[in-house]
């Protein structure tokens, strides 16, 4: 490997040479802590010099010989058909050019006449023309806004997230600045020992020598993401023309920065589930792509069928093809995730309950272009809330296993275009897990014997879950609106606003004396989810402890099921008659409610699991 080091002042770094990004380097992302903390290295050192020579007589320019000098750290370059590119450093080396664009504009206020210098380590000639030395080509307009002293929010950002860092960036070092330099004698010592004594090294590398370098050296205080690493190894192998022609660098930040916009560094979340859909058998094995995905990625395994290892040919089909369609894909269930939509309701739902194992499922049997892609979400996003939900509602659910599950029936249903072979997985996955955890054999997917006991011992957020999507059958199967979202129902939580599950039963003397007095069975029976509701927070504190009758009141205008409990919801309701006519569901409003009463809530409850799941 050819590296070459060369040893540099700022006077020199911005002197003669156009710094071009690399496809490597991310945005300007350098927030106000690390450019803080690079001014506070930066001004300790001086701050000692200064007060040890300001009282020094010398010329200036032989005075600052006495500085010390201080390292700011290494860049590296690469040189490709005439330009230099930065493979590494373009955070800290923009971040240096807003300290000039601030120390230019105090030289003005200082009456200094070395504006002229300082500006000349801004800009310069490049040919025929004035270039930036950091060559931002998509943000040149916020750069000569800062350059000409335009006020901070007239400055248009609207080219990215670097042009606002600067900006942002620019203001906190103009404060910093305005703080620490205060008058024009240490101005223009500090702007010598700015430009004469800070110091980086400069590497300088072979084209094929970049992607490794750029692995394992990462820009001051904010290391490299997965991704960006990625990204280095895969278009560091093509070539430049290449890259431009085909346009390659744009494929991979449009879809980079679409995913990230759901959430920060989402897409290390998109590689790890398409590695693990594509290639992972065992929860063991899945663990390889956890955040060390941008290694794993070129081991044998994956490469025997990727082959992105040392292969420019393979990495082009890949990132045109695989990359592109797979992020698409996941893009595409993001957005179902977080809003309900109708044509993939079951994404929503599973996101209700963090279900996140429908995206590697889902990715794991789409193919390239899949046309059974719709069908296929369809399918496998009901199949995993219905796995998940009949465990749960038969006591059958165990984390681990669940895990294991979901690993296994990826391997089977990878790239599978029989929908009914997928349905038989999971359902045999379903009957195997009941068996296990139940410790008796079954062949069905939901008995009652499982179901009849089960309640209160579900986890919070899956009985409300649970008790939303029977409001939700009921409201669908009636024509009526939700008096409640989904996502109200399931995840809002707060003491007024909040959802609560709340005993019918309350713990008195009359409500036991339905059970022969018998405390436990009265506890056991009451926890069942017969006897259980959903209540917003202020109707449950009202209800609390309250007889039968009493509460009865209370739940009119709450949710429809609730509601059921009570004679008046059952007048001049005719789409209400028709659901039960059409699913022979037994509702009938109850005055009193014992023990028989809640066998009958049960029952009624497992019919409904029947329809919906």
């Amino acid at each position: 490997m050819d590296v070459t080091p060369d040893k540099q002042n700022i006077d020199k770094v911005f002197s003669n040479t156009t710094y071009y990004i690399d496809f490597y380097q991310r945005q300007y992302k350098w927030n106000e802590e690390p450019v803080k903390r690079l001014l506070d290295d930066i001004f300790y050192k001086f701050d000692i010099e200064y007060e040890k020579l300001k009282d020094n007589d010398l010329d200036i320019e032989r005075l600052i010989e006495k500085f010390s000098w201080y390292y700011l750290n290494t860049y590296v370059t690469n040189n490709v058909d005439g330009r230099l590119y930065i493979v590494d450093g373009q955070q800290r080396l923009t971040t240096l050019t807003l300290i000039l664009m601030k120390l230019k504009h105090q030289a003005s206020e200082f009456h200094s006449d070395l504006g002229d210098w300082i500006s000349s380590k801004i800009v310069g000639l490049s040919g025929f023309k004035k270039e930036f030395w950091m060559n931002h080509e998509q943000h040149k307009s916020a750069m000569q806004d800062l350059f000409d002293g335009e006020l901070l929010e007239n400055i248009d950002t609207s080219s990215g997230i670097t042009a606002e860092n600067m900006v942002s960036n620019y203001k906190a070092i103009s404060n910093f600045l305005n703080k620490h330099v205060t008058n024009q004698h240490k101005f223009e010592r500090f702007v010598f020992y700015f430009l004469k004594r800070l110091v980086l090294i400069n590497l300088n590398v072979e084209q094929t020598d970049v992607p490794m370098v750029f692995e394992v050296i990462n820009d001051r205080g904010i290391r490299l993401k997965p991704y960006e690493i990625l990204k280095g190894k895969l278009l560091g192998q093509i070539d430049k023309e290449e890259l431009e022609q085909l346009k390659l660098n744009d494929i991979w930040d449009n879809q980079i920065n679409s995913t990230n916009y759901f959430y920060d560094d989402g897409i290390d979340d998109f590689f790890i589930y398409y590695l693990r859909a594509k290639f992972a058998n065992t929860i063991g094995e899945a663990r390889k792509y956890d955040k060390n995905y941008h290694r794993t990625i070129f081991q044998d395994e994956v490469n025997s069928q990727l082959k992105l290892n040392h292969n420019p040919k393979s990495v082009k089909k890949f990132l045109k093809e695989d990359f592109k369609y797979y992020t698409n894909l996941y893009l595409k269930l993001l957005t179902c995730y977080d809003q309900e939509d109708k044509s993939f309701i079951h994404v929503y739902y599973n996101g209700l309950t963090d279900m996140d194992s429908q995206f590697m499922l889902i990715m794991s049997a789409c193919k390239i272009d899949d046309k059974l892609e719709d069908e296929k979400i369809k399918l496998i996003s009901y199949l995993v809330d219905r796995l998940y939900t009949l465990l749960q509602l038969q006591k059958g659910y165990d984390s681990n296993d669940f895990q294991e599950a979901m690993y296994d029936i990826s391997r089977q249903i990878r790239n599978n275009d029989d929908l009914d072979e997928i349905k038989g997985i999971f359902n045999k996955k379903l009957i195997h897990l009941i068996t296990e955890n139940r410790g008796v054999k079954t062949n069905q997917a939901i008995s009652y014997g499982f179901f009849r006991e089960t309640g209160n011992e579900l986890n919070k957020r899956f009985k409300r879950y649970f008790f939303a999507r029977i409001e939700n059958f009921i409201a669908d199967n009636t024509n009526l609106n939700m008096k409640h979202s989904l996502y109200d129902l399931v995840k809002n939580t707060g003491t007024v606003n909040g959802f609560h599950i709340e005993h019918i039963l309350s713990m008195n003397s009359d409500n036991l004396a339905l059970f022969d007095n018998d405390e436990e069975r009265f506890e056991r029976e009451r926890n069942r989810l017969g006897g259980l509701l959903l209540l917003k927070g202020k109707d449950n504190i009202s209800s609390n402890n309250e007889s039968y009758s009493k509460k009865l009141k209370s739940y009119s205008n709450t949710l429809y099921w609730n509601e059921t409990l009570r004679k008046d919801s059952y007048k001049s309701k005719l789409d209400f008659k028709q659901m039960i006519k059409k699913y022979d569901l037994k509702f009938e409003p109850m005055d009193k409610f014992g023990s028989n009463e809640l066998e009958e809530r049960q029952k009624l409850l497992f019919e409904i699991v029947k329809i919906i799941w």
